[in-house]
């Protein structure tokens, strides 16, 4: 059964993905390599033991409709977020645009469970924290894979916090039902990369390098609105 991208920490699977090309990045460019090595195994360990299993029940049980307008829901609230880096960088014409989505998926769309805009045509734009850091000259720093969230940067890693206060989920009351909404994103967007994971698998001889130089490259062009200045690409180069 398909299933839909929505916004989640483990979503950088895809663009990892679609960046196959990417060339290796040298040993001085990732210090915490040893501490990263086993961090990105721990991290495959508790996929493959819990989420994956349980992603895959999902799938299987969820109708496809279903799955879409969870996705979509998620990915209705993650506007606020990019909209409030939108006006942090200046990106006051992304801003009024993103804007418009997020109003009429949440009213036409019943909560984001339809994405409208994105049938009108309007396109969801990508932001968040480590970006903003980076648009303003914060470096990227060391890469370091992070218990759970996977892939970073040092500056993605403090952008994260930030991206964390601004999600409309740590804000409801109840435990419960937090926790609720919290578990079913991350399954929802884990069960919308079970195929993905297994190419990944099959293409990549060291999958840690993989992802590794797919992550940073990847940032970079977010960083710059896909045209990154070319030095900036050093780090992609051979030794």
């Amino acid at each position: 059964m398909h299933k839909f991208n929505s916004f989640s920490r483990i979503g950088t699977l895809v663009a990892i993905l679609l960046l196959s090309g990417c060339a290796t990045t040298s040993q001085s460019d990732d210090p915490l390599e040893g501490y990263n090595r086993a961090m990105y195994s721990f991290n495959d360990l508790a996929d493959r033991a819990v989420l994956k299993p349980v992603a895959k029940v999902y799938d299987a049980i969820t109708p496809d409709p279903i799955s879409r307008g969870i996705s979509n829901f998620f990915s209705n609230l993650n506007e606020i977020t990019v909209i409030l880096n939108d006006l942090l960088q200046f990106k006051f014409d992304q801003a009024a645009h993103d804007t418009g989505r997020f109003l009429l998926n949440s009213t036409v769309g019943f909560a984001g469970i339809f994405d409208v805009a994105g049938y009108a045509g309007h396109t969801k734009n990508n932001e968040d924290f480590g970006q903003t850091l980076g648009a303003w000259g914060v470096e990227p720093g060391a890469y370091v894979v992070l218990p759970f969230f996977g892939p970073r940067n040092v500056r993605d890693s403090f952008g994260l916090v930030a991206d964390i206060y601004t999600d409309p989920v740590v804000y409801i009351d109840d435990n419960g039902t937090r926790n609720a909404f919290a578990a079913t994103r991350i399954i929802d967007s884990r069960a919308s990369l079970l195929g993905a994971k297994n190419v990944l698998e099959e293409a990549a001889l060291d999958e840690y390098i993989f992802v590794r130089d797919a992550y940073l490259q990847r940032r970079q062009n977010l960083v710059y609105d896909g045209n990154p200045p070319e030095e900036d690409f050093d780090v992609f180069s051979d030794e």
